[in-house]
């Protein structure tokens, strides 16, 4: 049994991630902002918003295993419409926010043997989207920190991210609102369908465990197919 960190467990991936984790049997601390969750057996929720200043992570315990940071936003507007704040309030919720949790568990994940860090970025990233610049910019500074916390905390720490396409959750409503729009989007895809929450939360609980004993600084294309095959 092992003890698991999840920011933004209460929906989409993040929860999905939470609940096999538990079903696992390990213990689970995950944090909701918005989606009030109850805790249970195996699974402590916590509220916590991290754009404030200073974070209460009062709640975990002395070890953790693992964390997935899990917060994003998914704003696409013409470059030209995007006010500068906007860019820097994405920043602030997907980097910002990660690198505060990360340097407030630092101390708990050097505490055992191994430890992993699971990071999201975005498809969009590495493919040239029309109104995108917003979270790719972001997500961007993510792969960056990625690659840079995995040379700096190894070998006892692991730091991998992964770049989904779009998924079908919460955060990805309004672009997955009719049936019309889903299938327009399954069919952008090599594979002809969208990504679930499940599907990214598999891949993130490979990286949390000990099957990626040897894989460090990463960022894996979970995507359909989108960013390799045409």
């Amino acid at each position: 049994m092992k003890n698991y960190l999840i920011i933004g467990g209460s929906s989409g991936i993040g929860q999905s991630l939470t609940q096999g984790l538990a079903q696992s049997g390990h213990q689970v601390f995950a944090t909701f902002n918005q989606h009030t969750q109850n805790s249970s057996q195996n699974i402590h929720y916590s509220y916590l918003n991290v754009m404030e200043e200073t974070l209460d992570l009062d709640f975990l315990p002395e070890q953790l295993h693992g964390v997935a940071y899990c917060p994003g936003s998914i704003n696409l507007k013409p470059f030209s419409r995007i006010k500068p704040n906007s860019f820097l309030e994405d920043y602030q919720l997907q980097v910002l926010g990660a690198i505060k949790v990360l340097q407030a568990v630092w101390p708990k994940l050097k505490k055992t043997a191994s430890s992993s860090v699971v990071l999201f970025s975005t498809v969009a990233v590495q493919l040239g989207f029309n109104f995108h610049s917003q979270v790719a910019a972001s997500k961007g500074a993510i792969e960056g920190l990625t690659r840079s916390l995995a040379a700096e905390w190894a070998p006892s720490i692991r730091v991998n991210a992964i770049a989904p396409s779009l998924t079908d959750t919460p955060l990805a409503a309004k672009l997955l609102s009719t049936d019309e729009k889903k299938e327009a989007n399954a069919q952008r895809h090599p594979l002809k369908k969208i990504g679930s929450p499940e599907d990214i939360a598999e891949m993130a609980a490979f990286l949390l465990s000990e099957k990626s004993s040897w894989m460090t600084g990463q960022v894996l294309h979970l995507d359909g197919g989108m960013s390799k095959v045409k």
